[in-house]
């Protein structure tokens, strides 16, 4: 594992068990202004995030040991630095799976750099836009309106104590709300900070999964009081949040 000078444009961790690979983008994202720090495997690439602010990882799918689905999947547990996935399969459901494990951008092999550095860039200046969490999450629970959204287990539960049934992206989707009460946000910002993603192009799905959230959480989802969609400009949760520490166990 090897990094190089830093630069403003942001620091890139590469992993790759390609040696080839790795030092043509080192070389090239360097060259394009970018601190690289390269790692061959999911081992290498946990030491480089424990070394490093990492802004952006480029992801080989098809690894020795971990592959870059189960990597992905690891580092959005703890993480929302972005991800854009490389492999050398282009089927349809390959890229879903990406998307669905977390990766914000995905590229096959053989690609072109030059694409590579333009998704790096658009990734890059996406996250960059999403406003920061006004609510800490970190080990507690997330109390609003009656509801008590534990991080640490990921779970939702109701006044009664009822457990709900939320899929990762709804979960996800949820906690990007929660984590930002009475603020807008538009559905890129919302698609970057709920990870269990679809694909870009088709960004309105995610009108889709706010509708199946306020399915499970609004009193009348028709009338939704929780999740307002704002004219023009996305959607806000509109409760109060409190964040208590967990008990001791």
């Amino acid at each position: 594992m090897e990094s190089v000078a830093d630069t403003p444009a942001g620091h890139l961790l590469v992993v790759d068990d390609d040696r080839e690979i790795r030092a043509l983008l080192k070389r090239f994202l360097t060259h394009n202004g970018f601190r690289v720090t390269l790692a061959a495997d999911g081992n290498e690439m946990a030491q480089a995030l424990a070394d490093w602010k990492i802004d952006l990882v480029v992801l080989d799918l098809m690894l020795p040991g971990k592959d870059g689905l189960a990597l992905c999947n690891e580092l959005r547990r703890n993480s929302r630095i972005p991800v854009v996935m490389l492999t050398v399969m282009g089927e349809e459901n390959d890229r879903i799976k990406g998307f669905e494990g977390g990766a914000d951008d995905y590229i096959s092999k053989p690609f072109n750099p030059h694409e590579l550095l333009a998704r790096i860039k658009a990734v890059l200046r996406r996250t960059r836009m999403v406003p920061p969490a006004s609510v800490d999450p970190q080990g507690r629970i997330l109390s609003f309106e009656g509801w008590r959204l534990d991080v640490g287990l990921r779970c939702l539960k109701s006044a009664d104590g009822t457990l709900v049934d939320l899929s990762t992206a709804e979960f996800d989707l949820l906690l990007a709300f929660v984590e930002r009460p009475q603020q807008v946000l538009t559905r890129d910002q919302l698609l970057d900070l709920a990870r269990g993603k679809v694909e870009r192009p088709f960004d309105r799905k995610i009108d889709m999964q706010v509708s199946r959230l306020r399915h499970k959480i609004e009193e009348d989802p028709k009338s939704p009081q929780l999740i307002r969609t704002v004219r023009g400009g996305g959607y806000m949760f509109t409760a109060s949040v409190r964040a208590d520490e967990k008990p001791a166990a």
